[in-house]
């Protein structure tokens, strides 16, 4: 039985002939029962109307049951009826929006197709890659309004086969060839098991692994049967033929990786980082808050707010150190050494949130990092300062001019006292991979921050273990993908 399922109210409606690609009606993939039994299928839902307990609405619940990989599944069927998730998702491609529709005469609704991430003009191709990104379907029907100032999201609908135009027709035949061979993709490999995307940046200059570690992320995987590759963020709607995302670009709440960790989890996918551990990690407030209730060692920090924050220097000390709740790679964090430096950035940075983090500053040379994956230790550095600096990032400077120097340390080597201390602190979060960064002074062990996506470069933290390190990040993925199918 052929892997890909095209599933339609009536068959008569999609005259295009896609070679290994069965059409099927809605009925009879809901009642045969040999695809109940169908292993590893994708399904692609064209019914007429998704509205709940009808026969397309179930046609993505039970692919989903039954292992299935489904567009649109529910999620994607649920985002769409609630007008704040399609306004939400306009306003992040908002420049995209207006760049693609600039020209357009405002003064009617402009209505486009989106078939397969693609439409019949190639002008609007980014904007539909976009809307198929957002809200995973093969077949959508958007529309936007002009306000007067500028264009907005109005609504997302999915549209029937049967509502294709007929001058369409061969673009379509055409977008879905291309979207199922995908003959700039490699035949997978027989004795492939499971399919991993891994999401990364090549142009993105901090991200959390090397170009020569993402290749040894993508050979440790093959080992085990594990067909990885890479996906950029215009990936977003292909999640659904994935078993594993594992994401290697820096992480955000309010960003495309979060977007991609929430969906495939959503989907069933064995996902790192998932998103529950984004959302904790990604907010400095939330781990200054966990931290002090789980009375770990921190330097001393209060959480800043507009009827506090003046007390800070008196309780802190100057100098001291202010944190933008979603800062990484020494981005946001900033030392002030007076009180007019203080006043001059509490006042910057209240204009981004609400709550700012303060923290005694504590000089030392080095920070320890434990990397720590599924509860169990998998690597500790040293970072030292970059020069003439007091953080491992020196963002005034570029290359390896802005960084500092490391040491890669064996597990048994790390101080007692640190090492547990970065295992216990992990494991409040989850059991994914975490990074945690510790000062010790006078051998006490103090946590600074809690990452959720740790750098695994080649040559830097893999030094002690070499090979091993992908390996093992690897064996934790089988070993889930492993269990969720018994």
């Amino acid at each position: 039985m052929p892997a890909i399922l095209l599933v339609i109210d009536n068959p008569k409606d999609w005259p295009l002939n896609i070679e290994g690609v069965d059409v099927i009606s809605s009925r009879k993939y809901l009642t045969d029962p040999a695809y109940s039994l169908t292993r590893g299928a994708k399904v692609f839902n064209l019914c007429r109307s998704y509205r709940y307990q009808n026969l397309g609405y179930y046609v993505s619940l039970l692919a989903q049951a039954r292992g299935h990989k489904v567009l649109p599944d529910i999620s994607t069927i649920q985002d769409m009826k609630f007008t704040e998730i399609v306004r939400g998702a306009g306003e992040e491609m908002e420049e995209l929006i207006q760049s693609v529709l600039e020209k357009e005469p405002h003064g009617e609704p402009f209505v486009l197709s989106v078939y397969f991430g693609q439409n019949v003009e190639s002008q609007y191709n980014r904007l539909a890659l976009a809307l198929f990104n957002a809200f995973p379907a093969p077949f959508l029907r958007a529309q936007f309004r002009h306000d007067g100032d500028k264009w907005l999201l109005e609504s997302v609908k999915t549209i029937a086969a049967s509502e294709i135009p007929q001058d369409h027709f061969l673009d379509v035949l055409n977008f879905a060839t291309h979207y199922f061979v995908r003959p700039h993709k490699a035949p997978r490999r027989q004795e492939a098991r499971y399919t991993m995307g891994i999401l990364h940046d090549k142009e993105e200059s901090k991200t959390p692994s090397n170009e020569k570690a993402i290749k040894k992320f993508i050979k440790a995987a093959d080992s085990m049967g594990i067909e990885a590759e890479i996906l950029s963020k215009d990936d977003y709607g292909r999640l659904a033929e994935l078993d594993a995302l594992f994401i290697r670009d820096t992480t955000s709440v309010n960003h495309y990786t979060f977007r991609f960790s929430r969906r495939a989890a959503a989907e069933g996918l064995v996902v790192i980082d998932d998103p529950e551990s984004i959302v904790r990690c990604s907010n400095k407030v939330y781990l200054a808050e966990l931290l002090n209730c789980q009375r770990i060692a921190t330097p001393p920090t209060l959480i800043l707010h507009r009827d506090n924050w003046e007390s800070g220097p008196a309780i802190l000390g100057l100098p001291l150190v202010l944190k933008q709740p979603d800062s990484s790679f020494s981005l946001g964090v900033i030392k002030v050494k007076d009180q007019a430096e203080y006043e001059r950035e509490m006042e910057r940075l209240f204009k981004v949130s609400d709550l700012i983090i303060g923290q005694a500053f504590v000089p030392t040379g080095y920070d320890w990092r434990i990397g720590v994956l599924d509860r169990e230790p998998l690597f500790a550095c040293k970072y030292y300062m970059a020069e003439n600096h007091w953080q491992i990032y020196d963002n005034s400077k570029k290359g390896d001019d802005a960084l500092g120097e490391f040491e890669t340390w064996p597990i048994d080597a790390v101080p007692p006292d640190v090492l547990k201390c970065g295992i216990r602190v992990a494991n409040l979060i989850g059991d994914g991979l975490y990074g945690v960064d510790i000062k010790e002074v006078n051998g006490k062990a103090y946590v600074i921050e809690i990452n959720d996506n740790p750098n695994i470069d080649a040559g830097v933290e893999d030094k002690i273990l070499g090979d091993e390190i992908y390996l093992r990040v690897m064996r934790t993925f089988l070993k889930r993908l492993e269990s969720r199918g018994r």
